[in-house]
């Protein structure tokens, strides 16, 4: 069977597209792609969501999972069994003790960038230039996060570490690019008011732990805020939880009614008080860059989405509905419940986060509305944003 699915160009106000090159049926997988390059989230792993350095599994067994969400040391889970993790597997950096969850993750890093990015006994030195590069990007960007300087160094140390430069060049060459004014909007919607400064600061740090003479011109301040730009236009959010895996797992379990019960009342209320504990943030996060997910346009009516069901960051897209062969593939951008709003209040989300107004089918049958949000709109309008966007981002 060939690919499901191809990129075309659509129009150069919209850049490319995905189509199905044959029927799907609503259910099917329609690719699962590896990303060029990912990286988790700085104040995530600061916060001991323990991640492959590579792929970022998580480490954490499902038990030890839920026992740091909840804060409680002495949670049992039912059914260990059914927990993926394989600890024994799991290695670490010999010269920086960053852990893999694998040898293959481990030599797959050392191969692409990490030889470049390898902090050796410097791991724990404030002055070094990476060190300082993250603790200035953790102070620049806080949680909810939806980006990390550290893609973009990976980025780097992956075309300083590459033979064939070039063909790296053109595989990060392939994401959409901005204008200069759009630019501009993309990095002040991440570092917030300051962004002018900031992004000066960055580039001198990213300037010092990185500079390479053959990447001169992405060290040059419009080279800098372009490259910056990819990454906040493209990056896709990537979530693992160990713990859900087990509770997938659970769910497959052929039991007895009265213990079906006992289980799902256990998972449920388990869910209830680690939200109480540690809110909205269950996951292992990070962002990847992916060629063909990343030409996936929006739809409010979205007939397909992306998860993570392998418990790394390998991206499943999935049919939503029977699709025809020629059609389009599209995402949603928002969360069901942003869905649901109205189509001004849609767009002012779409427009404040991806620089475009939406005019998929929902938008311009809408498009005679009265360009005015509910009054329960009205008040709900401030909150929604960064959080809930990133948490459809990041759904596992």
């Amino acid at each position: 069977a060939g690919a499901a699915a191809e990129a075309r160009f659509i129009s150069s106000a919209k850049g490319k597209g995905l189509f199905a090159t044959r029927n799907i049926r609503k259910g099917e997988t329609v690719f699962v792609e590896r990303p060029v390059v990912s990286s988790q989230f700085l104040w995530n792993a600061l916060y001991n969501y323990r991640a492959c350095d590579h792929c970022l599994r998580a480490l954490e067994t499902a038990e030890e999972n839920a026992q740091r969400l909840l804060g409680k040391s002495s949670l049992v889970l039912p059914h260990p069994e059914q927990c993926s993790i394989r600890k024994d597997l799991h290695q670490q950096c010999p010269r920086c003790q960053v852990t893999y969850c694998s040898a293959e993750c481990r030599q797959a890093a050392l191969e692409q960038y990490h030889q470049v990015l390898c902090l050796g006994p410097s791991r724990d030195d404030p002055t070094h230039p990476l060190n300082k590069l993250q603790e200035a990007w953790r102070n620049m960007h806080y949680p909810p996060e939806t980006s990390s300087i550290m893609l973009m160094a990976r980025m780097v140390a992956t075309i300083k570490q590459a033979k064939d430069k070039e063909w790296w060049i053109k595989a990060f060459s392939q994401f959409c690019n901005k204008t200069a004014n759009e630019e501009e909007e993309i990095v002040h919607k991440l570092l917030g008011d300051k962004f002018k400064g900031q992004l000066e600061l960055l580039r001198l740090l990213f300037t010092e732990a990185l500079y390479d003479e053959y990447l001169s011109r992405w060290f040059t301040p419009e080279g800098f805020r372009s490259l910056f730009a990819l990454v906040g236009t493209n990056g896709q959010g990537i979530g693992t939880s160990s713990l859900s895996q087990w509770v997938h797992a659970c769910d497959a379990l052929d039991l007895p009614m009265l213990q079906r019960e006992e289980l799902d009342a256990f998972i449920d209320q388990l869910y209830k008080d680690i939200e109480k504990e540690s809110g909205e943030f269950l996951n292992c996060e990070g962002s990847g860059l992916y060629v063909l997910q990343s030409c996936c346009n929006h739809s409010c009516i979205p007939n397909a989405e992306t998860s993570f069901p392998e418990n790394n960051f390998l991206l499943h897209l999935t049919a939503l509905e029977d699709i025809e062969a020629g059609e389009e593939i599209c995402i949603s951008y928002l969360d069901c419940c942003q869905r649901e709003r109205s189509r001004h209040s849609r767009n002012k989300i779409l427009r404040e986060n991806y620089l475009f107004t939406c005019s998929c089918p929902k938008c311009l049958a809408q498009a005679d509305d009265a360009d005015v949000t509910s009054d329960e709109e009205e008040e709900g309008e401030g909150e929604t944003d960064d959080a809930e966007l990133e948490d459809e981002m990041t759904d596992v």
